[in-house]
């Protein structure tokens, strides 16, 4: 009888044991070096080449060799990416969901649900409510991330939605970054400005390390998000060369941060 009961106790104790050690260990699946947020612009002032062209170049960025081997030279060597598409302020979509990436199936199968998904297209520019949908993936993620990043792309001005200098400041102080790639493949037009990458620079990346790389010509295009997403998982931030196309983020803004809002309107006031 006491055997037995010592038995019980001995094998009781073992199961208490074990049941505390679980979530330990399952915390520790949920702990990468990066979580990044891929958001990515389909408005209208988006033409399905660029769009194409959008979507092939982050498929290839995560098939890459390079992206595979700065993700393996991480102290984990693990990140989780989630791909989302958003337009206006309530548009916003997830295509790709929190994925972990730590062995090339895994990164091979992430650019394939990229690039197999249908295009699509949407009204109005809210890159304020990319910023706060990015945010709310990130706090809703389930991941414990060295870094939290998230990668903006588009090709014109917040225009919808609260001010991007506002999302843009509740994300950092959370101390999340927020890189960009401002495409200008276009001469500017009614709802467009200029120098979109001086906007970027001033009213929209931030945090330790932000960078944008511009895009210019639709041949850079491609290559421009492979080398975007090879830093922001190396967490790399270069100097910056005559003739670059990465510009690091600067301290003096030069940039109306409300002049997509103010276009919308004097094209209705008109």
């Amino acid at each position: 009888m006491v055997r037995r009961g010592c038995t019980s106790l001995v094998a009781g104790l073992a199961l208490l044991c074990s049941l505390f050690a679980l979530p330990s260990e399952a915390e520790a699946q949920t702990e990468v070096d990066l979580a990044l947020v891929v958001a990515v612009d389909i408005s209208f002032s988006m033409d399905t080449e660029e769009q194409a062209l959008q979507r092939e170049g982050f498929a290839q960025a995560f098939r890459s060799q390079l992206v595979h081997e700065a993700i393996r030279g991480g102290m984990l060597g693990r990140i989780a990416v989630t791909y989302m598409e958003w337009s206006g302020s309530m548009e916003q979509k997830v295509i790709v969901p929190w994925t972990v990436l730590d062995n090339s199936e895994s990164l091979m199968a992430f650019a394939d649900r990229i690039a197999t998904v249908p295009l699509r297209r949407a009204q109005r520019t809210s890159i304020s409510g990319a910023i706060d949908f990015s945010v709310k993936l990130q706090e809703e993620s389930g991941f414990e991330a060295t870094r939290r990043v998230i990668d903006v792309s588009g090709d014109g001005p917040n225009n919808q939605g609260r001010a991007v200098v506002q999302a843009r400041d509740e994300a950092l102080a959370k101390g999340i970054t927020i890189n960009g790639l401002p495409i200008m493949l276009r001469k500017p037009g009614y709802l467009d400005i200029p120098e979109l990458d001086v906007y970027y620079k001033d009213c929209v990346i931030g945090g330790q390390g932000a960078f944008m790389v511009p895009v210019r010509e639709r041949d850079q295009l491609i290559e421009a998000i492979k080398t975007k997403i090879l830093l922001e998982i190396a967490n790399l931030t270069p100097p910056e060369p005559e003739g670059s196309l990465i510009k690091r983020i600067q301290d003096t803004p030069r940039t109306n941060c409300l002049s997509g809002e103010m276009q919308w309107r004097d094209r209705w006031n008109n």
